[in-house]
Order: C-alpha cells, then sequence, then structure tokens
C-alpha cells in the first residue's frame, strides 16, 4: 500500500481514528488484508481509470446494439410462445420512464411494416453489435489501472462473441419467463380464484408471483453481470464468480434504476426543452449511469485480485 498516502491521512484529525479502525478490520478471504486496504487500493482505481472516459465508450456501443437486437427479437416473436403487446410489457418495465413511447413507436412501425427475409440479416447486424458492445465493456476493463494483463486483439474479440451470445441468450429467455409469468401464470392465478372463492383478484394483487418475477430478475442481472466480470479480462478467472464486484453492481444498478425514474418522471424537463430528441438523451443517460456503475463493480474486483497478488508477492 501507499505509505506515503497513508502517513498523511493519519495526521488528519478524525480522519486518522478512521484509518486505524479501517485497519483494524480484517476482510475475509484476502489473507489479513485490511478494509483500509480494499477502501485504498479501491479509491485510487477510480481516480486513475479514467471512469467516465471508459463508461462513455460502453455506453456508445450499446446504445448502437439496442435497436438491431430489439428488430431480431421482434422478428422472432412468432417462435416464442409470447406476442408483441406482451413483450412491450415487459420492455415498458424495463425501460427509463417516459422513453416508453419511443420505444412503442419504433415496435409498432416494425411489426406495421413487416419485411421478408429480416430475421437473419436482423440476427447477423444485431450479432455484431452485441460483440461490439462486449467488445467495449471487456476493453473498459482491460484500462483498469490495477489490470496489468491483457489479451490481444483476436482474442479478446472471440470472448466478446461468445459472452455476447451468451448474454443475448440470458437476455431472450429472461423476456420470455416474465412476460409468460406476467400473461399466463398470474392470468389462470386470477381466473383459479374467481372460480372457487367468487373473488375478482386483480393482476396487482398476486403479489407473491410479482416478488419472484422481481427475484428473478434480479438474479438474472447479477449472473449477467458475473459473467462479464469473469470472462471481461485475463486476471478475472482468478477470482470467484460469484463476486463482490457483481453484487455491488446489481445493488446500485437497482438503486440507480430507481432514483433515476424519480428524477426522470419529477424533475427532469428534457422533452419540454428538446421534444422528442430528450427520449434519446434520457435513454442514453441511462445507459452512461449503468456503465459507471458496470466499472465501479470491476474495479472493486480488480481491487481484491490486486491486493491477492501483493499479498502473495510479500
Amino acid at each position: 500500500m501507499s505509505k506515503t498516502v497513508e502517513e498523511k491521512l493519519l495526521k488528519i484529525p478524525v480522519v486518522n481514528l478512521l484509518v486505524k479502525f479501517g485497519k483494524s478490520i480484517k476482510v475475509p478471504g484476502l489473507e489479513g488484508m485490511s478494509l483500509y486496504d480494499v477502501i485504498e487500493m479501491y479509491i485510487i482505481g477510480i481516480l486513475k481509470g479514467a471512469l467516465t472516459s471508459r463508461a462513455g465508450a460502453i455506453a456508445f456501443s450499446f446504445f448502437m446494439a439496442i435497436f438491431p437486437f430489439l428488430l431480431f427479437m421482434l422478428n422472432l416473436l412468432p417462435f416464442l410462445p409470447i406476442d408483441a403487446n406482451e413483450f412491450m410489457a415487459v420492455i415498458n418495465n424495463v425501460v427509463p420512464p417516459k422513453t416508453a413511447d419511443f420505444v412503442d413507436a419504433i415496435v409498432e412501425d416494425i411489426i406495421s411494416h413487416q419485411r421478408e427475409g429480416l430475421l437473419f440479416s436482423t440476427l447477423g447486424l444485431a450479432m455484431f453489435l452485441m460483440a461490439n458492445g462486449v467488445n467495449a465493456i471487456f476493453s473498459g476493463f482491460e484500462y483498469s489501472y490495477h489490470v496489468k494483463h491483457t489479451r490481444n486483439i483476436f482474442s479478446q474479440y472471440l470472448y466478446s462473441f461468445g459472452v455476447g451470445i451468451l448474454l443475448a441468450f440470458m437476455l431472450l429467455f429472461t423476456i420470455t419467463i416474465l412476460a409468460y409469468v406476467e400473461v399466463y401464470v398470474i392470468q389462470y392465478l386470477s381466473e383459479l380464484a374467481a372460480k372457487t372463492t367468487g373473488i375478482n383478484v386483480e393482476e396487482g394483487d398476486v403479489v407473491g408471483i410479482k416478488i419472484a418475477q422481481y427475484v428473478f430478475f434480479i438474479l438474472m442481472i447479477y449472473i449477467g453481470t458475473a459473467i462479464l466480470y469473469y470472462f471481461g479480462t485475463k486476471e478475472g478467472r482468478k477470482a470467484k464468480f460469484f463476486s463482490s464486484g457483481a453484487l455491488l453492481t446489481t445493488i446500485l444498478v437497482l438503486l440507480t434504476t430507481y432514483l433515476f425514474g424519480i428524477y426522470v418522471k419529477d424533475f427532469a424537463q428534457y422533452n419540454k426543452l428538446y421534444g422528442s430528441i430528450g427520449t434519446l438523451l434520457i435513454l442514453m443517460l441511462y445507459i452512461w449511469l449503468n456503465s459507471i456503475i458496470l466499472l465501479l463493480g470491476f474495479e472493486l474486483n480488480a481491487s481484491l485480485n490486486r491486493l491477492r497478488t501483493l499479498h502473495l508477492k510479500e
């Protein structure tokens, strides 16, 4: 650890007490490393890692991939046990407030103007842009201050392509399950309650199923994040698959989504200032914030890996 930084902090009143308290707490799994060591390494990684620039590159790549993937999903709907309305109901629950109308308009245009042979062409474009998006994430990981070993460009893109396909299938699986539960399971339970008890149960009253949906969605976020961290760099596979960074990212994504929804709904005036372009700005800002969160979680994992490496060398 940086002795110079530690010595300066120990000279500051109150802060020195926090430093001593942090050094007295040993983090499990780090062979005696303290909480102070973890926090110091984490902050150094954030300050020296050009976080916002890396997040901007990731956000742009994923914004480019969203609509081709959405187009592919809509052309795939005839082969899935859900229809367009069910699909859009799930999408509207995920996207930020005030962007649902914009997405709905795109979906309606795609549905009303079916293009022959579009499935395979959109599949190719969606896979290419998805691989680019994942590659941008992995490149963002490799620019971390704590990452010392990188892959060559061919190996990097191969990993990106494989992980991109895996995440695409996970997303497809998640949307299908959520839509199926939303339409068929809840509807079945409502009809069953009406027949057996004579009580008309609304969809919003089936609390247990709704909670199960949210838990499943959160679990998918956590697993998807863990996959990115595990395969993102050479050093990532030295850590555990279910990591502290993935947990931190999942919690921050949920918290940010909730607070961002309140901000957009009650305070932001993007649509009044920019018209329909405001919807794109909201979507871009939301993706950028989550890109920063993704990098913050990775920096935590990278800091922990770096601490383990330094401890083994000592």
